[in-house]
């Protein structure tokens, strides 16, 4: 993973020496709250629901064992309410008919980030502190800037890798952290990027989408897609580069920012999006964008130009591991033992098959930690899980772990020998669930539990559908499906691009759902990109598990031999799974 040097290191101690000489002076009333507003921003701190909340930067994924642990003890030590605060937050939830509001928790979330809920601002300094102890910080994880640049969880070991896209994203970090001209743009602007033929970092989805190919002639570039989004327009990127030279893609996204940040709509905050300029522009934003871009390149000197010098530097500082020294065994063997331990245990053997992945070096594996689990929230992570999380890095995987896109964590480094004592460990702490891309490894934002901007909450719908759905043999016959839901039309949790999505709002002041079908993030079992389609008015929240199981019925019932829910679906159309999702809700209300 990716060493600081000392001028990050350096970088990230000023920014939090900075951030408590804010504080102390807001606290004392010589900086206003409208001043001090976008300066915790602008560093990661929101002020939610309930309390503020803290958005750690984890760019592209990557974890070390250390950091987690300081994740850890920030969770143990700091992420708890004053008692007041939380005493009103139980009364409030009370009257929503739940009073579940668990502290001393991280959160991991789609943008591959780590949250925390609960901090007091009064400690929000001492929490800085540590963060930048281990190299870490909320730096542009809020506010109208270029966000945490995402990438694949495999980034630099997938076996269907053209080429590592971490360098290319860690020169993106540093041109774009506190970009001047950059700083303030129309709306908050998200940057992904891959290095594999299959799109597992839902690139279409996003402001820039990159996608890292070859030419004819064997040269590396990227296809780049902008305008991507979801929120209450939902919109796939348009390419705009089917190739374009690697040592240009600085110079290019300099290019695309410009004019987004000339003509993008600052009237109204719904209309504000790249999204929406391209698309209300079209071919003349693709226009617009090349004349800025041959003025770049012509008359400005393409001062980003990326040389292989510079690459070079950057890729340097990606270390790889120092694995353990062993004599290891024959592939033969491994495979002859692993073979032996998946046919004493189903258990273990659903877990090679779903949570086990392979590796550029045929003698490791990525594994993947389930985080999706009965009686907690998709993604979240108490102060003891963490700490057993960097345990298990240290143990298995070179002190090193990814946090997914969908919530999860991977274990880069894992030996294959070693899987079995991996999942044995993993098992204990709660973490192997053999779930992994099946119905229960859903994506939930934390909604109205703790979310100011949510409609509905999505935690009570997502441990519903989990408590429903615990039987094993039942998610293996149901086999793959994306189940995403988001506590209001932002979209955090990525309803729009689920098989199966879950969008919640609010109708007279109380919580209903809408359902939608057919979703794809661009990965390959769901093919190209595109947003569901509703399947009709919203639900109540009673209703939602049973609209669940009526179309996950209509599935079983029409699908062919070995055909997935996204391809039933296809084939046969929505009408049937709309009719299923309704004829459920009629049945509730005759119960009632």
């Amino acid at each position: 993973m990716y060493q600081y040097t000392e001028f990050d290191r350096q970088f990230v101690h000023q920014r939090a020496a900075q951030f408590r000489d804010q504080l102390e002076r807001w606290q004392k009333g010589r900086l206003h709250e409208d001043e001090f507003r976008p300066l915790r921003l602008q560093n990661g701190w929101y002020v939610q629901r309930y309390a503020p909340m803290l958005r750690v930067a984890v760019p592209y994924g990557e974890l070390s064992s250390r950091q987690i642990r300081v994740l850890a003890r920030i969770a143990r030590e700091y992420d708890e309410p004053e008692a007041e605060v939380y005493r009103k937050a139980i009364e409030t939830q009370g009257l929503l008919g739940s009073q579940k509001l668990p502290t001393h928790y991280a959160h991991f979330s789609t943008r591959q980030n780590v949250q925390f809920n609960w901090i007091p601002l009064a400690k929000s300094a001492d929490v800085m502190d540590l963060l930048a102890s281990v190299d870490m910080h909320g730096i542009q994880t809020s506010g109208n800037c270029i966000r945490n640049i995402t990438s694949d969880e495999r980034a630099g070991i997938a076996v269907d890798e053209i080429a590592d896209p971490r360098p290319y994203a860690e020169i993106m970090r540093q041109w774009s952290t506190l970009h001047p001209e950059f700083a303030f743009l129309p709306r908050k602007f998200k940057i992904a990027i891959t290095g594999a033929t299959e799109d597992r970092a839902a690139t279409g989805w996003h402001d820039v989408g990159l996608h890292i190919v070859k030419n004819e002639a064997g040269e590396i570039g990227f296809r780049v897609q902008v305008g991507g989004g979801m929120g209450r327009t939902p919109i796939v990127g348009t390419v705009l580069r089917e190739f374009l030279p690697w040592q240009q893609i600085m110079n290019y996204l300099e290019a695309v920012i410009r004019v987004y940040n000339r003509y993008g709509r600052r009237d109204n905050i719904y209309k504000a999006r790249i999204k929406i300029l391209v698309k209300a522009e079209g071919q003349r934003y693709i226009d617009d964008v090349d004349a800025e871009y041959r003025q770049i390149l012509e008359h400005d000197g393409a001062p980003h130009t990326i040389t292989q010098a510079e690459f070079d530097r950057v890729a340097a500082s990606f270390v790889p591991p120092t694995l353990a020294t062993r004599v290891l065994q024959s592939a033969e063997k491994t495979d002859a033992e692993l073979r032996a331990h998946a046919a004493d245990d189903v258990q273990f053997a659903r877990w090679l098959a779903r949570n086990v992945a392979p590796h550029k070096n045929p003698a490791l594996r990525a594994v993947t930690l389930s985080f999706k689990r009965l009686k907690q929230a998709p993604g979240d992570a108490s102060a003891d899980q963490l700490d057993t999380l960097a345990e298990l890095a240290d143990r298995f995987s070179a002190g090193e772990a990814r946090v997914t896109h969908d919530q999860n964590v991977v274990l880069p480094w894992v030996h294959a020998e070693d899987l079995h004592a991996l999942w044995l460990a993993a098992r204990a702490a709660g973490l192997a669930s053999a779930n992994v891309h099946l119905l229960t490894d859903m994506i939930a934002c934390p909604g109205g539990d703790f979310c100011a901007l949510a409609n509905a909450r999505s935690i009570p719908i997502a441990e519903a559908i989990t408590e429903r759905y615990q039987d094993l043999d039942e998610l293996d016959d149901l086999g793959e499906i994306d189940l995403h839901i988001s506590g209001c039309i932002n979209s955090c949790g990525h309803h729009h691009s689920g098989h199966i999505g879950i969008l919640g709002v609010d109708k007279d002041g109380k919580e209903w759902y809408q359902v939608t079908l057919g979703g794809s993030d661009g990965s390959a079992l769901s093919g190209a990109p595109q947003a569901g389609k509703v399947v009709g008015p919203s639900f109540s929240a009673a209703e939602v598990p049973g609209v669940i199981e009526a179309v996950l019925t209509t599935y079983r019932d029409t699908r062919e031999n070995g055909e997935n829910f996204i391809d039933t679906l296809r084939r046969v159309g929505p009408d049937p799974f709309k009719a299923a999702a309704n004829g459920a809700r009629f049945k509730v209300e005759e119960a009632a």
